[in-house]
């Protein structure tokens, strides 16, 4: 370590906020020869937030005062996680301490495995800055749960540190260093609603997607591992065979119908339905290729898939990779009504209640706007309090909560 710490003028802290996605469409492919699988999907980003603040750090002393420390937080809510780098198992010679707090944050990783703290180490590298950097996180997405949380950390990240080291770069140039850390992390930078190709990272913005969406979102006890669910889409397709038809939509939430799997067909239609307002024809044209594989690992999420189209939900479907169940409403007081339903039902162990598309990453604290993402057509975020469920979020925070008592 450096002892003369050079540092840019500028700002000292600098906070950023990305939002969680949803797959409105999820088609996967055959694995390629670079050992992923190709997707055509459309993205929406949604009311549910990541926030980041990365910061410099004193030499000697952790900024905030944390830094440096190890530990491991309680509660499910009030958990925090703090590690300094160090070594092997940390990003940079013990330059980029990372901090994670909110529900979920003893499951996120505080070693190179973060995204956040790789986003954080890819720009420090290109700036050629030896700051010892902080990482602070406040988790807002659901983790492990296939809404991307993971991704808007480091979309955020990027965002945020691009400004602290001056850097200086544009929208596309983030998007591009995005792909480098994440599939999902380019479009977590841009927002809005896209359509994702290659491995996901290759996105076009459907700027007529304009009509405000209302999802309940039901949360499931633990996770679910990405790479895990893949192969065993991979696994069941080959024992079942390919004779699906393209562009099928199961009958009932959580049956995958006889021996074949269905593969998402085009497109065409989701994008033209997207251009209106009615968010029954968007509902009968959603599809998750990898919802079968979701299930096989987690059977227990076909009760909730279940129990969510029994309370009136337009469509329900698991979230990318689950274990996290989206569940699509006419409007806000349908989303209200089925979420209340779903919770006093039991079958998770938080419901949701949040909207899209919302705007992409940026940043929140520090001087001038956030660079790069376009804004996003649409009506901004409702912040009406509504008796019997929690006050909306706006960025930075979590949507309306619904909590069922038991926390099951």
């Amino acid at each position: 370590m450096v002892s003369d710490v050079s540092t840019p003028a500028g700002p000292r802290a600098v906070t950023a906020v990305a939002p969680a996605k949803i797959n409105l469409h999820l088609a996967v492919g055959d694995v390629r020869a670079d050992g992923f699988h190709e997707l055509v999907t459309v993205y929406r980003a949604v009311d549910l937030w990541e926030q980041v603040t990365v910061a410099f750090e004193v030499p000697g002393r952790g900024e905030g005062g944390t830094a440096g420390a190890r530990g491991v937080g309680g509660g499910a809510r009030g958990a925090t996680v703090v590690a300094r780098d160090d070594g092997p198992g940390g990003c940079d010679d013990d330059d980029i301490a990372v901090t994670v707090a909110g529900p979920g944050a003893d499951q996120v990783p505080t070693d190179r495995t973060n995204l956040a703290a790789r986003a954080v180490a890819l720009l420090r590298e290109e700036a050629g800055s030896d700051a010892r950097i902080a990482i602070r996180i406040r988790k807002g997405v659901p983790v492990a749960g296939g809404m991307a949380g993971g991704s808007a950390d480091a979309a955020a990240a990027l965002v945020a540190t691009d400004r602290l080291l001056g850097l200086g770069l544009g929208r596309a140039e983030l998007e591009q260093r995005a792909a480098r850390l994440g599939s999902d992390v380019p479009f977590c930078i841009r927002g809005g609603t896209a359509l994702g190709t290659g491995r996901g990272e290759e996105l076009a913005t459907l700027l007529h997607a304009r009509a405000e969406q209302h999802i309940v979102v039901a949360l499931a006890d633990g996770g679910l591992s990405t790479p895990e669910v893949f192969a065993e889409l991979d696994r069941l397709r080959t024992e079942r065979g390919e004779a699906g038809q393209a562009g099928g939509r199961r009958e009932d939430a959580g049956q995958s119908g006889g021996r074949a799997l269905p593969r998402a067909g085009r497109t065409d239609q989701l994008v033209q339905a997207l251009a209106g307002d009615d968010p029954a024809a968007i509902a009968a044209l959603l599809i998750n290729d990898l919802e079968p594989a979701a299930l096989s690992l987690a059977p227990g999420l076909r009760r909730t898939l279940r129990a969510g189209l029994e309370a009136g939900a337009l469509h329900g479907t698991v979230s990318g990779s689950g274990p996290t169940c989206l569940f699509f409403c006419r409007d806000r007081e349908h989303a209200i009504a089925v979420a209340a339903e779903i919770s006093e039902s039991g079958v998770c162990r938080e419901v949701r209640i949040t909207h899209g598309p919302v705007g992409g990453a940026r940043i929140i604290d520090g001087p001038g706007p956030g660079p790069g993402p376009d804004p996003v057509p649409g009506p901004a975020a409702d912040t009406r309090p509504v008796a019997g469920v929690g006050s909306t979020a706006g960025p930075g925070a979590t949507a309306d909560v619904v909590d069922h008592p038991t926390g099951k």
